[in-house]
């Protein structure tokens, strides 16, 4: 495989518990939690329900749905939704708001 084909693969973490996992740019933040087995909460995994709503303390995230399920406000004081989040840097994770 040519290396311009590989996903890009950056390193996420989740506090306070400190729990590292890999963070891989061709999907959602959440699947990459669960593969790395973080028991994150979620429901709806469409950007709607907002259960999985979490900060980002460091890093930056891109949502390819036009609408995430946050607000201006919410995005700019760090708010991310990982059901639709995609890793664009390393990143730490709290959960909750």
């Amino acid at each position: 495989m040519h290396p311009s084909n590989s996903p890009t693969l950056f390193i996420g973490r989740t506090e306070p518990e400190g729990l590292q996992f890999d963070a891989w740019a061709n999907q959602p933040l959440l699947a990459s939690m669960e593969q790395g087995a973080s028991k994150w909460p979620s429901s709806c995994r469409s950007g709607t329900c907002r259960t999985c709503m979490g900060q980002l303390l460091s890093g930056t995230v891109r949502y390819e749905i036009e609408w995430p399920g946050l607000s201006s406000e919410e995005m700019a004081e760090g708010c991310v939704l990982p059901c639709v989040a995609y890793p664009c840097s390393d990143l730490v994770l709290r959960p909750g708001y």
